[in-house]
């Protein structure tokens, strides 16, 4: 093996080879449909935090809500805006164990990182 960027890649591409293809994680069945029960796991949440917590809206992101991102340990991002401050803990408890498969992850948009607040309104989902 010479020591040139390209026959490293070529090397590393062969020894590992599912770490280098996009496709794989497109056709992967178990992942596809481990995305799909991700959704839904974030369909739940988002319609228990509205309904018992009061959230008055709730986004996904991160790489539930881009395919080409999620792998086998993606989780599931979530951001709830209008949950009263003295709830929102109650709300973290409540979504969190909904799924044995998936970390659910709840963030307070009005309160978190101004990065994260910018990745949040730039690539959410309004669930």
């Amino acid at each position: 093996m010479g020591t040139r960027t390209d026959e490293l890649a070529a090397y590393y591409a062969k020894k590992y080879p599912l770490t280098f293809t996009d496709d794989f994680s497109k056709t992967d069945p178990s992942l596809t449909e481990r995305y799909k029960e991700a959704w839904q796991v974030a369909t739940r949440a988002a319609a228990i935090l509205k309904e018992r917590y009061g959230a008055q809206k709730v986004v996904a992101f991160g790489s539930l809500v881009d395919r080409s991102r999620f792998t086998r340990w993606s989780d599931v991002d979530l951001a709830a805006w209008g949950i009263p401050y003295d709830r929102f803990y109650a709300a973290v408890g409540a979504v969190t164990g909904l799924s044995e498969k998936f970390k659910v992850d709840l963030v307070d948009p009005e309160d978190c990182r101004e990065s994260l607040h910018r990745a949040i309104e730039s690539e959410g989902v309004e669930l």
